[in-house]
């Protein structure tokens, strides 16, 4: 039986600069930062608090060569197009809970993270939403009951 989810991923282009940002400004732990022989690192990293869940951070198209071991087939071609799209923000990884999300913003802010919105009292708490160096997007909510 399926207990809980361990580890969830976010795509990125530059993983120095992921860790920048997911550490540096977010304030996230990092839990695994390590390269393989072949070049593959894996970096992953936690919100303070929930170290149970691992945030993989994956460079988009270095996964490639797990791929082509299993059969698979991928093409250069294929990293631009997904790296493309992480740009124009098509991938919108996540919500992140916080206990004031005012605040929160104002501090995110200070640190040069981008907000797609301003807080705003919402049906279900108050929302901020923020992208990432890539163009991954986040909902930080306060909820009601928090």
């Amino acid at each position: 039986m399926i207990q809980k989810m361990s580890h969830a991923t976010i795509y990125v282009l530059n993983q120095d600069v992921a860790k920048d940002f997911y550490v540096g400004k977010l304030g996230f732990e990092v839990k695994v930062d390590s390269s393989l022989p072949n070049g593959f690192r894996w970096l992953t990293v936690t919100p303070k608090g929930q170290p149970d869940l691992e945030i993989i951070l994956m460079k988009v198209g270095s996964s490639s060569d797990f791929v082509k071991m299993k059969g698979g087939d991928t093409a250069e071609k294929d990293v631009e197009t997904i790296g493309a799209l992480l740009k124009k923000g098509w991938f919108g990884p996540g919500a992140f809970k916080t206990a004031d999300c005012r605040k929160t913003y104002e501090e995110l802010k200070a640190k040069g993270v981008e907000f797609v919105s301003e807080p705003k009292d919402q049906f279900y708490g108050v929302e901020a939403v923020f992208k990432d160096p890539f163009g991954n997007w986040f909902s930080m909510s306060q909820p009601k009951n928090y």
